[in-house]
């Protein structure tokens, strides 16, 4: 049950002095995160970590914020109109009061959006959501006085870990992951040429092969492998040790990524030990290439260490709807277009038909490096009609892939400008550090 006195069928909400009822059967489905939560709340402490004060006579929380901007937020969430800036307020002011309901940049109407691209982009301010639950959680308890100081040594840690540039420590172990992502790459990419190749070859020649078919790890490059790997493992048993939440951990896209760059090397050297890389067992030296060639993805891991692709993955994260937007409207085009060029050109004059057209599947293929306006001269159209198909095809695919452009470009800047204001705020951080 709801905490809040028994028998009450509505809660009052006090917003910056204005104040609105609300059926307490609305509170648990109701749009703005920040309300919804109160539904859950069991006792008085759980209710202070949502609002800022609660009288349980009258049943009434207090919140501590922009009666207008909250007027504003709870139109929109009723479906009356579109979210727009309140009349005289800051654009970063109104956006903070929206990260703290629990709305985000994107319900803004697009007008409003450039706005606030634009003052983000002279100011690179950035409110962070979780930020914000995070200060009001510790200012409403602040801890007991035996337990602060191993939570902040916690803390201090997943920041030396989680953010390059928080502290000097974690700037030179950001550092020398760097370098390790690069000597596994530059290995990766020497080990596939014919050279090295042939050097490692001779060089297991001149003693017993079983030994080293036995332990790859042996050779010059599989040493370096070995060190590599050993870093990155015990790189993410560390931060596995002091993430706070193992499982929200697990499910992070960068440590995925780390668990599919570590596992391979150990599932190959397991293969390797019981079958042997010169065994008769084909598909296991398949299967064993296709696990080193998936060592391509420690690569991704410098992500951890660079706003660049930061950006580019949280971009990607948030324009999923417009992604597959663009998908859909490459589909769409190709099955269209292909299927009129294969008529075009092969369906009518069997005789003279272009032989490069001989079904769909083969004009996809032309049709996608046409609308890309890549064309590789493979295979092109001969007849006249064919020609003009493809002068149109080319045409529509700049056209379509233009289209979703503008809104995921719109994202990028704002990924790009939160992100490079959390990294300059943690900078400062390290300044006031290093001057201590």
């Amino acid at each position: 049950m709801t905490f809040g006195r028994s028998g009450a069928a509505s809660v009052v909400l006090n917003v910056g002095g204005a104040r609105y009822s609300l059926s307490r059967d609305l509170l648990k489905d109701f749009p703005l995160r920040r309300v919804s939560r109160l539904h859950g709340c069991r006792s008085e402490r759980d209710v202070l970590e949502v609002c800022d004060d609660y009288d349980r006579e009258r049943n009434e929380y207090f919140f501590d914020r922009h009666s207008e901007a909250f007027g504003f937020i709870l139109l929109y969430v009723r479906g009356h109109g579109k979210l727009r800036f309140a009349p005289r307020m800051c654009e970063l002011s109104f956006y903070n009061e929206m990260i703290y309901w629990g709305l985000e940049g994107a319900h803004l109407e697009y007008c409003c959006q450039r706005r606030l691209d634009d003052r983000m982009s002279d100011t690179y301010t950035f409110y962070s959501a979780d930020e914000l639950g995070a200060q009001g959680r510790d200012e409403a308890r602040p801890g007991d006085a035996e337990a602060a100081p191993s939570r902040r040594w916690l803390e201090r840690m997943r920041r030396t870990f989680e953010e390059p540039t928080s502290s000097l420590a974690a700037q030179i172990l950001a550092s020398v992951s760097v370098v390790f992502v690069i000597v596994s790459m530059v290995v990766l990419c020497a080990s596939t040429l014919p050279d090295w190749r042939a050097a490692a070859a001779d060089n297991r020649s001149l003693d017993d092969r079983s030994r080293y078919s036995a332990v790859p790890g042996r050779e010059p490059s599989g040493i370096i492998e070995a060190i590599c790997i050993g870093w990155f493992t015990a790189e993410c048993i560390v931060r596995f040790i002091i993430s706070k939440n193992k499982c929200e951990f697990v499910k992070r896209p960068l440590n995925i990524i780390d668990l599919l760059a570590i596992t391979p090397y150990y599932i190959s050297v397991l293969m390797t030990v019981f079958t042997g890389e010169n065994s008769q067992l084909q598909r296991a030296g398949v299967t064993l290439r296709v696990l080193r060639m998936m060592r391509i993805f420690w690569v991704i891991k410098l992500a951890r260490h660079f706003i660049g692709l930061q950006t580019l993955g949280l971009t990607l994260k948030r324009c999923y709807r417009e992604m597959v937007m663009l998908l859909v409207f490459i589909c769409v085009a190709m099955a269209i277009f292909s299927a009129l060029s294969q008529l075009l050109e092969h369906g009518l004059d069997l005789e003279a038909s272009n032989k490069d057209f001989a079904s769909i599947p083969a004009a996809c293929w032309w049709v996608i490096i046409s609308m890309t306006t890549v064309g590789y001269g493979d295979m092109y159209p001969i007849t006249m009609p064919g020609r003009i198909l493809g002068g149109v095809c080319v045409v529509s695919g700049i056209v379509l892939l233009a289209l979703p452009i503008t809104f995921i470009y719109h994202s990028f800047v704002q990924c790009y400008h939160e992100l490079k204001f959390r990294s300059a705020r943690y900078s400062r951080s390290l300044s006031t550090e290093f001057l201590n």
